[in-house]
C-alpha cells in the first residue's frame, strides 16, 4: 500500500472580515431576490387595503357574558363595572357608537330605572348618541357620592392587617389603591376646583 501524502502547506484560515463579507453578500442577494419576487407579485394583484374593523353585534357582545350593574354596589362596584365593561368592549370589538347601547343593556334594577328616567324625556335613540365618556360621567355623578369616596379614602389610609389575615389585607389594599389613587383622586382634584365629576 502506497504511503499517504501529507501536505506541507496548510489551508489559510478565513478571517473574520472575510466571513462577515460572505454573510453580508449572501443576505444581500437573498433580500434582493425577495424584493423582486414581492414586486412581481404586487404588480399582478390589486393594491393592498387596510383591513376594516368588523363591527360587533349585540349577540356577540352578550355572548361575552357582560357583568350587570344594579346601582346598589356604590363607587367600588361602579368602578369595577367600568373596568369589566371596558375589557369586554375590547374583546368583542365593540365600536364607539355601540358602547352606550350595549352597556345599558347590562343595567338592572335601580340602575335600569335611573337609565329609563334619563332616556325617556329625550328619547332612547338620542340617549344612545351620548358618548361612553359622557355616560360614565352621568353614572359617576349618580353613584359616587362624595361621602362614600371619603369613606374609602379614610379606609385606605387606616388599613391594617386583622387577625394575621395577610391575604385579605393585600386584596383590599390593592383594591383601594386602584380606586383611591387613580380615579378617585381625579374626582377629588376636580371637586376642589368646582367641577364635581371625573372621567374614569
Amino acid at each position: 500500500m502506497p504511503p499517504k501524502r501529507t501536505s506541507t502547506s496548510e489551508t489559510p484560515a478565513m478571517t473574520q472580515a472575510a466571513i462577515k463579507k460572505l454573510v453580508f453578500d449572501s443576505v444581500s442577494v437573498a433580500l434582493e431576490a425577495q424584493a423582486a419576487n414581492m414586486a412581481n407579485t404586487d404588480n399582478t394583484t390589486r393594491p393592498r387595503e387596510a383591513p376594516v374593523a368588523r363591527k360587533c353585534s349585540y349577540k356577540e357582545f352578550m355572548s361575552c357574558q357582560p357583568f350587570s350593574f344594579k346601582g346598589t354596589e356604590g363607587a367600588v362596584g361602579l368602578i369595577r363595572w367600568f373596568k369589566k365593561t371596558k375589557s369586554l368592549f375590547s374583546r368583542s370589538n365593540c365600536t364607539e357608537d355601540c358602547k352606550v347601547k350595549f352597556a345599558t343593556s347590562t343595567l338592572i334594577e335601580e340602575a335600569l330605572s335611573w337609565w329609563n328616567s334619563f332616556s325617556q324625556p329625550i328619547g332612547i335613540e338620542e340617549a344612545y348618541k351620548i358618548t361612553w365618556v359622557e355616560f360614565k360621567k352621568l353614572l359617576i355623578k349618580k353613584y359616587c357620592p362624595r361621602t362614600e369616596i371619603q369613606k374609602m379614602e379614610d379606609e385606605f389610609q387606616n388599613l391594617t392587617v386583622k387577625e394575621n389575615d395577610l391575604k385579605t389585607y393585600v386584596r383590599r389594599f390593592q383594591e383601594l389603591e386602584t380606586l383611591c389613587v387613580t380615579p378617585l383622586n381625579s374626582l377629588q382634584r376636580k371637586t376642589r376646583f368646582g367641577d364635581g365629576d371625573f372621567m374614569a
